[in-house]
């Protein structure tokens, strides 16, 4: 019997190594028998069971990528089909409409919103460090975990989606500021759950298991 692809986009702009670590520990720890594919081809992106699309660096660059490597297209069809998808840390921006980070630049238009400058007097900017977060929307990335779970963030943007529903988690930083969102089928964070410790794999393995 074949197993589950479960693939994490690669399109030069991720943290793909720790990621595909986290899913493999995971997979095995929990028996789940997906096959983890680190790839670009969109014909295996768009069979796969499950889709991560992670992501550093600047959002015009990560969508220029995108494009060049004719990826735009595969994956609004698996995020509209219902395949369960997830999105990390620049991966969650690239879902909205744009970013103030690069002007004019659409981004996957996947959710309704844009990406803004994180407003914090006082603080540093690029938001870094562990930070709890505030469950506001129920997402099934969340089941089981405390209250406020400790993860870690590394950012300068977050995302303000035009439905406030659609914000599963903020971060305290100088205001709420967007730490997760979901609609669906089509989930993300916008810290980086492979290196939030125990909180970080207890929300990968949810998304392991939907």
């Amino acid at each position: 019997m074949a197993l589950e692809i479960l693939a994490i986009i690669d399109y030069g702009m991720g943290n793909l190594h720790s990621v595909e670590k986290a899913f493999a520990k995971l997979n095995a720890e929990e028996n789940l028998k997906y096959d983890i594919v680190v790839t670009g081809d969109p014909a295996v992106i768009g069979a796969a069971a499950k889709v991560v699309l992670p992501g550093v660096g600047a959002f015009g660059d990560c969508m220029a990528n995108l494009n060049r490597y004719g990826l735009v297209g595969v994956i609004k069809q698996v995020a509209g089909r219902g395949t369960p998808f997830l999105g990390i840390c620049l991966g969650l921006q690239l879902l909205f409409d744009g970013s103030e980070e690069d002007p004019g630049v659409p981004g996957l238009g996947i959710l309704p919103g844009m990406v803004r400058k994180i407003t914090a007097p006082g603080l540093k900017i690029p938001h870094m460090g562990w930070n709890n977060l505030e469950l506001r929307t129920a997402s099934p990335l969340f089941a089981g975990l405390p209250p406020a779970p400790y993860v870690y963030f590394v950012h300068s943007y977050h995302a303000v989606p035009d439905n406030d529903l659609l914000v599963t988690a903020v971060t305290e930083y100088g205001g709420a500021v967007t730490a997760a969102v979901g609609c669906g089928n089509v989930q993300a964070v916008q810290f980086h759950p492979e290196k939030s410790s125990a909180a970080g794999l207890a929300i990968l393995a949810n998304f392991l298991r939907i």
